[in-house]
Order: structure tokens, then sequence, then C-alpha cells
């Protein structure tokens, strides 16, 4: 009985890698020198073969016939291979895929020139085929019938079935493809474990990834997830759906199973089509890397996607979607559905600690209970904010270093969908009448007190807040949103339509879905000035145009319904919004033509506080001049414009002159003329 030719190697990823590579490399050497008649004319041909032969040769192969060599080397590696714990890449695969030891040396032989380069003038030469460097079906088919038990063409087959090899040339005729093996899962068959193996995948070792008891979640889901790696080990369940806001530990959660599990974790994003080539890569790259598969999609309100059956792989797999959105497809029959929601001031308050430190966070309570942010944004805001009060001199934060902090986050994340406005001021800085001040000041504690309502009303309340002003072009609408901002102090942003409109059918509703989604989990208050552009009323479908248009407007009344933020909307002709958006509103809000006091009032608050300008006069023009509030405030920074000019006060001449030029711009005539 022969010995065992290596009994001596250490079981690793590497030297297991080595035995295939020179069992690929056995066997090529092998047929080249069938082709070329002996041992001699294959190395006057292919000089570089001669160390491969030395090298073989010192390994106990000296003098034994190739084919003997071959199988003696194959059955010193299945020997070697049942006595090795470690995890095998190779070994992994093959035993996943139900593929034995010649056909996976055959795939090692197709990527021989991956690891020296010399050998793609081999298969150069024997394919006769000028400038091919890769080995091709004719080559593989001539190559491997040489090994008895093996079928070239059903092993290529097979490997391409599994996604462990891809044609290069599939325009060319069959016998002239030309085959490899893909990179990245070449490197993880030699061990190696890159971060990023593609730019759509991440790859995370055991060792990185956080455990299952570090998790801030709350008590009861907590002791649920616990039990959910073993349900997934004993196959019961063959995946995990975690649906959440982004940045709210979707990753995390899985990240933790994956380590309970034993396993790594390989992310996977921009993968939206079942037919996608790239599924094909997934599982073997899962199981060479021991990782848990874990894909990632970013869907709108009733989007979904299919996911094929993963192919060389037998584990279970990860799957994180928004919360919105769903999937299907094979082996989800026996999926498990988490959901994630917004951590409340307790759970965001762990969050702050656990960066900062307790005893670095001067107003803990606070902050937690002002800004209601996802936990991955609560953990990228504090180490912002630690660096704004590194910068004033503190060690602790305080309640302006994190708002500071936030603010930063929200334009590197809201401002190319939506447009921050500046929010200062209070309720003073507003003219309006006593029941829509009221009406706003209550909306100022539904704000406020959102979530507490939403802990004595119960889980079927939404804690987002919809509200509606209704009235007349420059009556303080958005104002009144701006100093809504300022008094709960908050950041406004205001929907850019012209950024998330699009003509192609879909792309509004996930440019829509997107602002929403960004607002959400940032805190910030999200503006949709003149909204009647997008919640009119529906209308009869009388073309394509029309059915398309009313998907957009029931896909938002859906979107609105379930928004977790705070939405204002404004409009100009309240009767243009379509009534199913009114009944969603918390609050609607009326914001009349001033009346001749309430323009007396605006002229105060805009005028500057030492003007000239006669009382009479002032009083007279707002009893005649029917202007609304943004007049009102164009026509007083006209006449300090004026005042510049002529000492710097604003006196009736001025002020009567910017008034007529305010009428001049709109056509009409300045009732003035003649006092």
């Amino acid at each position: 009985m022969r010995k065992n030719l290596f009994s001596g190697l250490q079981p690793t990823p590497t030297e297991h890698f080595r035995m295939f590579f020179y069992a690929a490399v056995l066997s090529l050497f092998h047929h080249v020198t069938q082709i070329a008649g002996s041992n001699e004319a294959a190395f006057e041909q292919f000089p570089f073969l001669v160390g491969y032969n030395n090298e073989l040769a010192e390994g106990g192969l000296a003098g034994v016939n190739p084919i003997e060599a071959l199988d003696w080397w194959l059955d010193s590696l299945q020997s070697w291979e049942e006595k090795a714990n470690q995890h095998l890449p190779l070994r992994a695969v093959r035993e996943a895929a139900g593929l034995d030891h010649s056909t996976m040396t055959l795939l090692v032989g197709v990527g021989l020139i991956e690891e020296d380069r010399r050998f793609g003038l081999v298969f150069e030469s024997l394919q006769d085929l000028p400038g091919q460097h890769r080995p091709t079906s004719s080559l593989l088919n001539g190559w491997w019938q040489e090994n008895g038990g093996l079928d070239p063409r059903a092993a290529v087959g097979r490997l391409r079935e599994l996604g462990l090899l891809r044609v290069v040339n599939p325009d060319a005729p069959r016998l002239d493809w030309a085959f490899e093996v893909p990179s990245a899962l070449w490197d993880a068959l030699r061990g190696e474990e890159h971060e990023s193996p593609a730019p759509w995948l991440r790859y995370r070792s055991l060792a990185q990834l956080p455990l299952l008891d570090e998790l801030i979640l709350p008590s009861a889901l907590h002791a649920q997830v616990r039990l959910l790696p073993e349900l997934l080990a004993s196959g019961k369940v063959e995946a995990l759906i975690v649906h959440g806001a982004r940045r709210n530990g979707r990753r995390t959660l899985l990240r933790a199973i994956a380590r309970a599990l034993g396993h790594g974790s390989l992310e996977i994003t921009g993968l939206t089509k079942v037919d996608d080539e790239r599924w094909h890569l997934i599982g073997p790259l899962a199981t060479a890397l021991n990782a848990l598969p874990v894909a990632v999609f970013d869907l709108a309100l009733e989007e979904a996607v299919e996911l094929p059956r993963l192919t060389a792989y037998n584990g279970a797999s990860g799957i994180v979607l928004s919360k919105q959105g769903g999937v299907s497809g094979a082996g989800l029959d026996r999926a498990l559905t988490v959901n994630l929601e917004m951590p409340d001031a307790k759970l965001r308050r762990r969050h702050w600690q656990r960066v900062c430190g307790e005893d670095s966070l001067s107003e803990l309570d606070r902050i937690s209970e002002r800004f209601r942010l996802t936990g991955g944004n609560i953990s990228r805001a504090a180490g912002l904010a630690q660096s704004y009060a590194a910068l004033r001199g503190r060690a602790g934060i305080t309640l302006i270093d994190a708002q500071q902090a936030t603010r930063a986050l929200n334009r590197q994340i809201l401002d190319t969908l939506a447009v921050r406005l500046q929010s200062l001021g209070d309720w003073n800085q507003l003219a309006v009448g006593d029941q829509t001040r009221q009406e706003l000041q209550a909306l100022e504690s539904r704000c406020r007190y959102r979530e507490q309502l939403c802990d004595v009303a119960g889980t079927q309340l939404n804690p987002g807040v919809r509200a509606l002003f209704s009235g007349p072009s420059g009556t303080g609408k958005t104002l009144a949103a701006r100093l809504l901002a300022s008094v709960l102090q908050m950041d406004l942003y205001r929907l850019d339509l012209s950024a998330v409109v699009n003509k192609y059918i879909g792309e509004t509703e996930k440019n829509l879905n997107q602002v929403f989604s960004r607002a959400e989990e940032l805190d910030v208050i999200l503006l949709l000035d003149e909204g009647d552009a997008l919640l009119t009323q529906r209308t009869g479908v009388q073309s394509s145009n029309d059915r398309y248009a009313n998907l957009e407007t029931n896909y938002l009344l859906q979107r609105v319904e379930s928004f977790e933020g705070i939405l204002i909307v404004t409009t100009n002709a309240g009767d243009r919004i379509d009534t199913a958006f009114q009944r969603r509103m918390d609050v609607v809000i009326s914001f009349p033509s001033p009346d001749a006091l309430g323009r007396w009032a605006i002229w105060q608050l805009h005028l500057p506080l030492d003007h000239a300008v006669d009382p009479l006069f002032l009083e007279e023009v707002a009893g005649r001049c029917t202007l609304n509030g943004g007049q009102i405030r164009n026509a007083a920074l006209q006449a300090s414009l004026l005042a510049l000019d002529d000492g710097g006060i604003v006196t009736s001449a001025q002020l009567e002159t910017s008034i007529q030029r305010e009428y001049r711009k709109v056509g009409a005539v300045c009732p003035l003329r003649g006092i």
C-alpha cells in the first residue's frame, strides 16, 4: 500500500489549494507529453515545465507512471482531507456541489493561468488559437478524456451550471468557448479573504462580526433573536428576512446571526433581477468563504424582487429590506421575518452611550428624546458630535453638538433629493388670525409629543404627523413651516419636485420613496410645497398617461399614510387636493387672506423698527391695499432699499412707491392713487 503523499502537511486552505494545483499540473503535463511524444520534447517546447516536474518528483512521484501518479495524488489528497477539521474552501465547495476530486482538479486546471501566466502559452499552443490563453472546450475534452472516470463535457457543463466556470467568449463556436474561474471565487478557493471581492459584494470574517448579546434591541425582540441561529442551523428555517429603515441595524442583526452560526457575512447589493448572471457566483463564493449570504434591497412600496435558489450552497441566507417591498422565490416558503422598528428614547439613549460613554454626555436624556434617529445614524452622529465638542474645547457633548452633527448627516444624505430651508424665529414672527395660531400651536404639541402619544394610544397609532396648510399664495404657509421647524429645533427640507418627478414609469415612485425614507431616518421635517402638483384628484382613465398618473397618486396616498416623520403639505387650491389625501392628514390648517387688521400686523413685522411712516398712512394702506403677506414683505424690503439712498429711514413716500411697484408687477391699479 502506498504511503500518503501529504501526511506531513498542515491542514490549511493554502496547502489544500496547492495539492489541487499540482494535481492539475500533473494532469496537464501528461497531456503535453502525449502530444509532444516524450518528456524531453515537452521540456524543449515548454522549458518552465522542468521546474514543476522536479517538484512533483521531489513530492514522491519520481519514476511513477503519470496516470498512476495522478490517481495516487488524488487518493492521498482525499485521505488528507478526511483528517482535516479546518474549513477548506475547495472541499466545502466540492461537498456542497456534490462533485468529485477529479472534477475539482479540472476546475483548478482551468485556472492554472491565474497562478502562472506561462500556462497560457501551453494552452495557446495546444489549441492552435493564437492569442487564446485560456482553455477551450476542445482542449478540455481532449485533455481530460485521458483521465479515466471523468466525462469532461458533462463536468464542464455541471461546473457552468453551478457558477464555478463561465464562458469568456460566448459568441464563439461552442468548441472554441474559452473558460475562466471568476476571479472572486478563485481567490476564495485559494484561501484569500478580501473585504470587497467585487464592487457589489462586501465580506466580513467571523472575527469582525458583532455578538448577539451586543445588539441594542427591545427586550422581547432580543429574546426571539437569540433563538434564530438554532432554527437556521437546523434547516427548519431557510431564510431570515429583516425589514426596517436604513441604518437601523438590519445588517448588524444578520451579521450577529452569522457569527452565532460560526460564519462570516457576505453582503450582496444591486442584484434585482432573478436572471442576473452574478447570482451564479453567490452560492459558491459564500460556501468558499464560509459566509452567510445576505442580499440587500432598497425597495419602494408594493415593489418586489424574485430570488433564485443559490447553487453550490447548502446553508441559510439573509435578506435585508426596507419597511416596504417584498421578496419571492425558491426557498422562501420557509422564511422568517423580523421587523426592526425605529428605536424609542430608551434604546436611543443606549446607542448614544455606546459611542460616547455616559460621562461625556451632559444632556443625554434631552439628546435621546430630541433626536428620533436610527441606531446607525446615532452612531455616526455621536462620532461627529464628539468632534464638534472637541473643537469647542469640551469633553462632554451638548444638545448643540448633537444638533450640528445630525445636520451634517442630513446634508450628506438629503441634499441631493431635497432643499434645506433656513428656520429661525418663533410664532411671534407670524401674523395670522387667532384660530390659525391656535391650530399651529396645537400642531407643535402634536409633533413634540408624538412618541409619547403613541405610547398612550397603543401600537395602532403611527408616530408620523401629517399636516395640510391650505390658503391663497402669500398667506404665510411656508413661513409657518419654517417657524414650526425652528420652535421644534428640527431641520426643514423642501421636496424638489423637479428632482423626483420622472417621465419614466415607476421612477417617480422610487424617487419619492427615497425622499420619504431618508426623512424618516434622519428625523427632519419634510415640506411638500404647493403639493397640489402631486396630490391632485384622480381622474377617469382615458389614456395610459391617466393610468400611470393615478398609480403615482395611489402610491403617494399609501406612502403618506405610512410615513413616520413630520410632513407638511402646502396648497394654494385646497379644492384640487384629492379628498383621500385630506382624510389622511392629521391636521388641516387654513390660512385665509389677511383682513385689514392682519395686513397691518404683517406691515409691522416687516417694516424696520425705526421707520418714519405716518401711522395714519399705514392704517390707510392696510385698509385699502389688499396685498398678501408675500407682497407686503416685498414692498417693505423695496422701501428699505430706497431708504438706503436717502438717510436709511423708511418714509411714507418710499413705502407708497414700493406699493405701487407691487401692483404694477401683477398688472393691477394701485388704490393709493389720489391719496
